[in-house]
């Protein structure tokens, strides 16, 4: 093995390597005889892992946190063995094809080939980022003439070799979705014969005895001394899962989509490329706020939509209808527009209720006599930014020409399943959802998507409802059929639901084809704002995040369930993308009412009110404040790193959040008071400061009187005490180091 590096730059095809890589440095050996080990190495600033082919199957081997000693894991990933090919079953032989192969410094590539049936697999592992995780996907290719029916191919497998009497936490946290739970975040002790298993989609609908759906992403580090571990996590918004088990000396796992309901099969025609969901990993120190940080960093840097990053007002401040539910109109919300400019808010959306009908996506000319793009023109002149509202894979019961209606046999066979007869929405902007893993479907959600965003003169496009189809009793869909006996088609919450053994495939379908017509309207309107939400945080994934510019997080708007999700979301998604809807809340104080409003302040804020019945000293206090949020707040929103300084909010106790941002030298700590008489006080130990340092404390409602001078030490260790004399009341620290 050569002890001297030598530096690569360009990406070579395998047979014509006498090395392998570390990112671009050139280490070690790799030989032409098949029988021998192709191994290499990809590294980001935090994380590196070796990755080694040999001639029939590839695993990642090691992974590390740099400047550590790594993590062993043992077994390979599953390449398929067998697939299904005229109705029975094959084996399938691969081979390594090294001439296809390349290592280069920004992305490994391993090609392995089968003879029969003719298929190319692509196992490839990328880093986007100088600093964050390393992504995994598996492509699947059929180059034969004959459609082949593939099985469940976890995107993800490891089995670390771990001292089986080390001590290991396990964290993840949840979905908002409708409401958040009482636990919300979840940091559980690890032990041998542990066995858990967490699960994403867009649909749940968790009950009283259900497990909540998480975020998909779970760590496990070490809970004493640098608190180094590593975490894992999904890009992908179809039906997911992620498993832990310890046993011994091992700790095993899996993460990809998920074979619940199974068998799972999916169809791959001639010349179609089957993807597996993409995972990343990476390894930190610090606990969950360490490895959060370096995920949001990533999350900003390589899914989210740079243009957005770019524009100095995102996230916005937002006024929305739905405080009026369906009853708005065109006077309404022309009132609405005054008076958003009046406060100093920056866009106007338009929630439900401007429509005639699910799935008939035009104007209500009784509430609407003048069009939508009237309203949108209203905005812009008012200085503000226009967005809408739509739930567009709905469908209806509407006789309008151009509707998505159930009685056109051409689309209602686009509907997951047959309604029953004389079904009727249950209410004004339900429907049935479509199955957009039908190309059909696809096509008229593209064209008509594009329709809206251009008539209505769209600046922000929000979608709702259930967007991704759960399953489908259909035949004839992309997805693979339900096997007999799995179908089970029923009504709940207002919709119709088809769920069977196909499920998990038609939701990846599905979810493939929402992320395809979102890249169109992108590409067509590249500074078009797109809200993501799945009938509240159901939909609150990392490829979400890719294709959307922040999320709905809750279905519930009050202060402490704001509070709530975003202290959970915040541990894995940049802030800027966490949108809190502000209701109207008991405030017969005014330090009730800051409270209210900052509760919905600590990432995008969206009021959701009518703000016509404020007071005079509200409506002042209102201006106040976001004019507080643009020019102190929003900046550290955008870029700071983020601390959770407290328990998570229970609304009795304290709870605070601390931003701290090392470029600008400048953080902010949000402080909220619970329901609790008897503590007027209370003290929060700071985090990510530098202990040298000397930091001024500017507290923004006592005035310059109780601002102090204090080490970063003394902020760290023994925290900065906060004194609120009223219960349901807040406070902002502003920090700046001294330079």
């Amino acid at each position: 093995m050569s002890s001297t590096p030598v530096r690569r730059r360009s990406r070579r095809p395998l047979s014509s390597w006498s090395v392998s890589v570390v990112g671009c440095w050139v280490l070690g050996t790799a030989h032409a005889d098949n029988s021998q080990m192709v191994s290499a190495e990809l590294a980001s600033a935090e994380t590196a892992i070796t990755v080694e082919a040999s001639a029939h199957s590839a695993r990642m081997s090691t992974l590390r946190l740099r400047g550590t000693a790594p993590w062993a894991n043992s077994v390979d990933e599953a390449l398929p063995v067998q697939v299904e090919l005229r109705g029975s079953e094959q084996p399938v032989r691969w081979r390594l094809d090294r001439q296809a192969s390349q290592i280069g410094s920004r992305q490994i590539q391993f090609v392995y080939l089968a003879d029969s049936p003719r298929l190319r697999l692509i196992w490839r592992w990328r880093v986007r980022g100088r600093q964050g995780p390393l992504e995994h996907t598996i492509l699947i290719q059929n180059l034969g003439r004959d459609p082949v029916g593939l099985p469940l191919l976890p995107s993800l497998r490891f089995d670390w070799m771990i001292d089986p009497r080390s001590a290991l936490e396990r964290f993840w946290v949840e979905k908002g979705a409708d409401t958040p739970s009482s636990a919300g975040t979840h940091r559980d002790a690890l032990r041998d014969g542990d066995a858990w298993i967490g699960t994403s989609s867009t649909y749940a609908r968790p009950s009283a005895n259900e497990a909540r759906e998480m975020i998909p992403y779970v760590l496990v580090d070490e809970p004493d001394g640098a608190r180094r571990g590593w975490y894992v996590g999904i890009e992908f918004s179809g039906r997911t899962r992620i498993t832990l088990e310890r046993d011994g000396a091992s700790l095993r796992g899996e993460a990809g989509l998920n074979p619940v309901p199974g068998p799972y099969r999916t169809r791959l025609q001639p010349g179609e490329t089957f993807a597996t969901p993409t995972t990343f990993i990476g390894a930190f120190s610090g606990g969950p706020d360490g490895a959060g940080n370096i995920v949001r960093r990533w999350v900003r840097a390589v899914l989210n939509n740079p243009r957005t990053l770019r524009d100095p007002s995102y996230p916005l401040l937002v006024n929305n209808s739905w405080g009026s539910g369906m009853a708005v109109d065109e006077a309404l919300a022309r009132r609405m527009i005054e008076e958003s400019a009046r406060l100093g808010l920056e866009m106007f959306h338009l929630d439900a209720g401007w429509f005639r009908g699910v799935g008939d996506w035009q104007a209500d000319p009784a509430k609407f006599p003048h069009g939508i793009a009237t309203i949108a023109d209203y905005a812009h002149q008012h200085g503000l930014r226009f967005g809408l509202w739509i739930d567009w894979t709905q469908a209806g019961t509407s006789q309008e020409p151009g509707a998505l209606t159930l009685d056109n046999p051409i689309t209602r066979d686009w509907l997951v399943a047959d309604p029953p007869a004389a079904w009727k929405h249950s209410e004004p902007f339900k429907g049935i959802t479509i199955d957009l893993g039908v190309p059909a479907a696809a096509a008229w959600a593209t064209r008509e998507l594009e329709r809206i965003v251009v008539e209505y003169h769209l600046d922000m496009l929000e979608h709702d409802g259930y967007l991704v189809a759960q399953g489908s009793a259909r035949t004839d869909h992309a997805a693979t059929a339900p096997e007999s006996g799995t179908l089970r088609v029923y009504e709940d919450s207002g919709f119709l639901w088809a769920d069977g053994s196909n499920s998990t495939d038609v939701s990846y379908h599905a979810t493939r084809a929402y992320y395809g017509i979102y890249e169109r309207l992108r590409a067509h309107h590249p500074d078009l704002l797109l809200e993501v939400c799945n009938d509240g945080g159901r939909m609150v994934d990392f490829g979400s995040a890719a294709h959307g510019d922040y999320f709905s997080i809750t279905d519930t708007y009050d202060p402490l369930s704001n509070r709530r999700a975003f202290f959970d979301a915040s541990y894995v998604l940049p802030p800027a993308m966490l949108e809190s809807y502000v209701q109207s809340w008991p405030a017969p104080r005014i330090e009730n009412f800051r409270y209210l409003l900052r509760s919905g302040m600590l990432g995008w804020f969206s009021l959701m009110l009518d703000s016509s019945l404020w007071s005079p000293e509200q409506r002042e206090e209102a201006r106040a404040q976001f004019a507080l949020y643009k020019s102190m707040l929003r900046p550290l929103i955008r870029e700071a790193d983020v601390y959770h300084v407290s328990a998570r909010p229970d609304g009795v106790r304290w709870d605070g959040i601390e931003y701290f941002s090392p470029g600008r030298h400048r953080g902010v700590l949000y402080a909220f008071r619970g329901t609790v008489p008897d503590q007027p006080t209370h003290r929060f130990r700071l985090l990510g400061l530098n202990p040298a340092g000397r930091y001024r404390a500017r507290f923004q409602d006592q005035g310059t009187a109780a601002d102090r001078m204090l080490s970063g030490q003394s902020l760290m260790q023994e925290g900065i005490e906060v004194a609120l004399p009223w219960p349901q009341s807040s406070e902002l620290v502003f920090l700046e180091q001294a330079r």
